[in-house]
């Protein structure tokens, strides 16, 4: 008689189980959003693509009149967000119902090809008014995207763009106010991911250009397609 497969043998026959856990994949991903962040806000002057909750508020700045803030930009990049969610959520009610794996795996190589995409328009043409309509709608469209197959995905406390929601879990959840603290290393390792992408980024369009940041983030975001398991 054989034996029977012990639990570490069965995980390697899991396509599943094989690759970089989801929990990991998010976080890096989370890095990838304050990369495009920086080029955005720094670059394009005073736009979010992935955080859509600062880019409303922005919106609603640049309708008052506040200055160095565009109405154009800021509703552009909410518009071609929704677009991507749109696009994003279509895809996922269509094919989103097999592996996680694939289904993840399919969706950041889309995101890495239209990062990439933006960082050969920033490389390749002038930074003119056009150019910084281009990058916002090719980015947001992306992290539209990207933010509709995150919560296709359904990985708790890590949605990539945003940190409001898990930095009120964090603390509503901790020992301080009188909760577990389950979960807490995850959203700690949020809460320094998304500044650290941010850093880097603005680091690079200060010190470089927009199109080495961008192309950063579609590498990564390439690599994570290439490397990510459908675990936890």
């Amino acid at each position: 008689m054989t034996a029977d497969p012990q639990p570490d043998d069965r995980a390697d026959d899991d396509p599943e189980a094989r690759g970089l856990r989801l929990v990991a994949v998010l976080l890096g991903l989370t890095v990838v959003s304050g990369l495009i962040d920086a080029v955005c806000y720094i670059g394009l002057g005073h736009v979010f693509t992935a955080n859509m909750t600062g880019n409303i508020v922005i919106l609603g700045f640049a309708a008052a009149g506040a200055p160095d803030f565009s109405v154009g930009h800021a509703a552009t990049s909410l518009a071609c967000f929704v677009a991507g969610a749109v696009a994003g959520g279509r895809v996922a009610g269509r094919y989103g119902g097999g592996s996680r794996r694939a289904w993840a795996r399919a969706t950041l190589a889309v995101e890495a090809v239209i990062v990439a995409v933006a960082a050969a328009v920033a490389y390749a043409v002038p930074l003119t008014g056009g150019t910084v309509y281009a990058l916002i709608s090719l980015t947001a469209f992306a992290m539209g995207l990207r933010n509709a197959s995150v919560g296709k995905l359904g990985v708790a406390d890590l949605k990539t763009t945003v940190l409001t929601t898990t930095l009120t879990t964090l603390v509503a959840e901790s020992w301080l106010a009188g909760g577990t603290g389950q979960r807490a290393p995850r959203r700690r390792a949020a809460i320094v991911a998304l500044p650290a992408g941010a850093a880097l980024g603005a680091w690079l369009v200060l010190h470089g250009d927009l199109g080495t940041p961008l192309l950063l983030a579609a590498l990564a975001s390439a690599a994570l397609a290439a490397v990510t398991s459908g675990r936890d």
